[in-house]
């Protein structure tokens, strides 16, 4: 066997697992973590980073020479603090759509190479953005530019998916799946803890020293928001570049190094496009983010079938034919449920809490009540519980042996403890203390992201026993890029409902969908009438 592209490859043949296939496909799962890790880590850091430009006073010039509490400067604030939530919402729309890109990237680049050059791509936000929070005037469209490439780590997770699901037999694919998307969520937990350790010095000052003269206090280092993922993102490169493979099952046609790269570059930038696009929409021309939603999915999806070369448009002729899939889109549909809850809540959680809890007088948004939780303390918890279980969702779909069967049992989780959170986010927003509602607000949010965790392990483990081994992999990236939209759908629809004071009608939304999620997988996957046994 070739080092790095293996031409033999039968994992459902037991002699084979045992004797190579095993330690193969252990070996590449423990580079991939660690690089799908960070890409989480990068592409929802906004969550946090808003916290701090509120607290440190980025206010994009929509103030200047306003008269502080007068009118004007409150609108202004308010519209400051929506434009907060957009920034972790582009981050969401640009890695949802370049998991449409991504989902393919597997049969054409290979896993090894797409894995290098994607994590690769990650160092251009993770450096743009350190350098764009070393200046209190950095334009609001420079953040949205930054935003917008972290998506980079968004897309990424089609793509690290697709190619783990090749590498370990069907009897394996909850554990390995699960494993590979729960452990690398933790990025999202583990940027909720390192960006406030970071922030608090000088870890990779480059222009922190203006900061510390503007700021006067512990916010000196915000710009170590960005440079703290640089060196971990170049150790995880290299640990791609030389310790991961790829397989011919993954990708027929085993390109050269240099090809590979080129081919995944080329698909990437198509994603690039249509994200950047889509942002342009957003912020630049303002337009509703229910018409830019679908224009974007559009977009990618034409970008990728007419401006490709001949044969990777053969191959995405091929694989596009999972769009004509009944289960396809009722698994796409399902997957939004849990694991665009799962993101959407990530991304918003951090900002969410300071808007109910710390900034608590609507009539005056630059007021803060002194009482507040320290909520920072506690928001990682959320994330990490999502990701921890996942591969518990996926084990218990295997012990159950339907996948199906968990998804029900934490859909109704999702149900419940959406309605709960919006009950005491109603009494919060009602009283002068808020912060007396802070546990129960808390411990319902912890259940829901328990429950999507256990629903995205056990929604993945589902699919490989609803499609062929061929249709599997794209089906995987294809339902995990539409779901990543809760990412930009989440922070924004929150970010409205705050700007018109009616939080709990975001939470109401959500739950209406949950409910037609709970029907579609009773109907074809667990009632009467289902057309498939213990997927």
């Amino acid at each position: 066997m070739s080092k790095t592209n293996i031409e033999q490859w039968d994992v459902e043949d037991d002699n084979f697992w045992r004797s190579t296939g095993k330690k193969i496909a252990n070996k590449n799962l423990w580079f991939s973590i660690p690089a799908l890790l960070l890409a989480f880590a990068v592409w929802i850091m906004w969550g946090v980073i808003i916290k701090y430009m509120k607290d440190f006073g980025y206010n994009f010039g929509l103030t200047d020479g306003l008269t502080p509490g007068s009118d004007e400067f409150n609108n202004a604030l308010a519209e400051v603090n929506n434009l907060y939530y957009t920034l972790p919402a582009i981050a969401g729309l640009a890695g949802a759509t370049l998991r449409l890109p991504n989902s393919f990237l597997i049969s054409l680049g290979g896993g090894r190479n797409v894995v290098f050059v994607t994590t690769a791509l990650l160092l251009i936000p993770a450096v743009g953005t350190g350098i764009a929070l070393s200046n209190l005037n950095t334009s609001y469209m420079v953040f949205a530019i930054m935003a917008m490439l972290s998506g980079f780590g968004g897309g990424n997770f089609s793509s690290s998916m697709s190619n783990i699901s090749f590498f370990y037999p069907k009897k394996m694919q909850g554990y390995a799946l699960g494993m590979n998307a729960g452990i690398g969520n933790l990025g999202v937990a583990t940027m909720q803890k390192l960006i406030p350790f970071a922030v608090g010095f000088s870890l990779f000052g480059v222009a922190g020293t203006s900061l510390g003269v503007e700021g006067g206090g512990p916010l000196a280092g915000v710009q170590n928001a960005g440079w703290v993922w640089v060196p971990l993102l170049l150790a995880a490169v290299v640990g791609a570049f030389f310790g991961m493979n790829n397989v011919i099952t993954g990708t027929p046609k085993l390109p050269s190094t240099a090809q590979g790269i080129g081919k995944t570059l080329y698909m990437v930038t198509l994603g690039v496009i249509a994200s950047a696009i889509g942002s342009y929409l957003l912020v630049g021309l303002k337009v509703n983010m229910w018409i830019v939603l679908p224009v974007v999915i559009i977009l990618a999806v034409l970008l990728m079938k007419y401006a490709t070369p001949g044969e990777i448009k053969a191959n995405l002729n091929k694989q596009f034919s999972i769009l004509s899939s009944k289960h396809n889109w009722i698994m796409t549909i399902i997957y939004t449920m849990t694991f665009g809850s799962f993101i959407g809540f990530s991304a918003a959680f951090p900002k969410l809490c300071q808007d109910i809890f710390v900034y608590t007088n609507p009539d005056d948004p630059s007021f803060i009540n002194p009482n507040a939780p320290n909520f920072m303390l506690w928001a990682f918890i959320g994330p990490a519980i999502g990701a921890l279980v996942r591969p518990i969702g996926g084990i218990l779909a295997d012990k159950f042996n339907s996948g199906a069967k968990v998804t029900m049992i934490s859909t109704l989780m999702q149900v419940i403890g959406a309605l709960a959170v919006a009950y005491f986010v109603i009494q919060a927003r009602d009283t002068i203390t808020p912060e007396t509602y802070w546990w129960p607000f808390f411990a319902c949010f912890m259940l829901l992201f328990l429950a999507t965790g256990i629903g995205n392990g056990s929604t993945f483990r589902s699919i490989p026993y609803i499609f062929n081994k061929e249709q599997a992999g794209p089906v995987l990236g294809w339902t995990a890029a539409i779901a990543a939209y809760g990412a930009f759908i989440i922070p924004k629809v929150f970010g409205e409902q705050i700007k018109a004071g009616t939080p709990e009608y975001a939470l109401y939304g959500f739950t209406t969908y949950y409910v037609i999620c709970l029907i579609l997988n009773w109907w074809y996957y667990q009632g009467p009438k289902r057309e498939f046994d213990n997927p």
